[in-house]
């Protein structure tokens, strides 16, 4: 898993992620808690449901490659489906793209999960 990460970023780009995986997981799971709240179909039940855990996911910061990628195709299909507001989908689809390319950052589950780990060797004299 680690491969799919350049790095987990800590400090100010650590921070940088961190606000664009709240931003965006809380628009999504706002988006998909309003959907649900009517009488909607089946299909429209499940990939509103899907979509919000894609948004929880992205809060968390957990398998944020894939989650982003797929809040990308998600927000892509949805932008024109949903013509009024494609800037909004276009934005989100294109902010989930770039979190699967950069990773969630030193603040997630993935960096406490797939993050580099400090190992300590005894000493052979002792």
């Amino acid at each position: 898993m680690r491969r799919l990460f350049s790095t987990f970023a800590h400090g100010a780009p650590g921070a940088g992620l961190l606000l664009l995986r709240t931003v965006a997981g809380t628009i999504v799971v706002i988006h998909a808690a309003t959907a649900l709240r009517g009488d909607p179909p089946v299909a429209a039940y499940l990939v509103e449901a899907v979509t919000g855990v894609i948004g929880i996911l992205l809060l968390l910061g957990l398998w944020t490659p894939v989650t982003g990628t797929l809040l990308a195709i998600l927000a892509f299909l949805s932008a024109f489906s949903r013509p009024p507001e494609l800037l909004s989908w276009i934005l989100l689809s294109t902010v989930g793209a770039a979190l699967a390319l950069l990773g969630p950052g030193g603040w997630s589950v993935d960096a406490r999960l797939f993050g580099w780990k400090r190992v300590e060797l005894p000493d052979r004299n002792s």
